[in-house]
């Protein structure tokens, strides 16, 4: 490679780094943040992805710069095609908040592609008692707006996670899905051992608005109906007129 190339590199590696601090400090001067942003989104390659990400783990004001900040990382991600895919992968799996990573997947990727990349993350979870279980909580909540038979057969497990909201969440997501009669027997035994009201009126809410009867389990549901239901002659929960 000839000295001009090398120094080239070199040069354009210090610009990058350069920019990608900027972009990453919360308390750069905004006008330079934004011309390191604009700088990097020029550059459609993985290590300006990787420099853009940053940005959207932190708020800053106004509210308006803020927006346009992210929204201009956003479209250069975007812009980069293929070359994002794998650092927003990447990124998914450490932050705390799915939403914007799986915006960008949803323009860089198939849709199914996108269920594939929250299953795998889904799937390194347990459903132990966790002191932040929020990223759980997102990925089931976010399978519950989406249409993937692979949704509801991951979700059945976090039915009997510790956290509530989990398992409020699991049930969104095999509703979602409707996949309520594939996975009766499961939604009627979550039913008959939970402790949560809301937890419970949703699965009864599911299985009335499907005519499920939840027979043979009848003797076993009747103490576990909340307030406002009951069960008629085909052992089908109805709510109370």
């Amino acid at each position: 490679m000839s000295f001009l190339g090398i120094f080239g590199k070199k040069s354009e590696g210090g610009a990058l780094r350069k920019h990608a601090e900027r972009v990453a400090n919360k308390r750069a001067q905004a006008y330079d943040r934004w011309e390191s942003i604009q700088a990097l989104c020029q550059m459609h390659s993985r290590e300006s992805v990787e420099a853009l990400l940053p940005r959207f783990t932190f708020y800053v004001e106004p509210s308006i710069t803020d927006q346009e900040e992210k929204d201009a990382a956003f479209a250069g991600i975007i812009e980069s095609g293929e070359a994002g895919v794998e650092p927003v992968v990447a990124f998914l799996k450490r932050v705390d908040s799915i939403s914007w990573p799986v915006k960008m997947l949803d323009k860089l990727v198939a849709p199914e592609a996108v269920v594939g990349y929250l299953l795998d993350l889904l799937a390194k979870m347990d459903t132990e008692y966790a002191r932040d279980p929020e990223s759980k909580i997102q990925i089931l909540t976010t399978l519950a707006e989406r249409t993937d038979a692979r949704a509801a057969e991951a979700a059945v497990r976090f039915l009997g996670d510790a956290n509530e909201s989990a398992r409020f969440a699991a049930v969104g997501a095999i509703i979602g899905q409707e996949a309520v009669a594939a996975h009766k027997a499961a939604l009627v035994n979550a039913l008959c051992t939970e402790d949560s009201v809301r937890v419970r009126n949703r699965i009864l809410d599911a299985l009335a608005t499907g005519g499920h009867s939840v027979e043979p389990e009848q003797e076993r549901v009747k103490p576990r109906l909340t307030q406002g239901y009951t069960l008629d002659a085909g052992f089908v929960p109805r709510k109370r007129a």
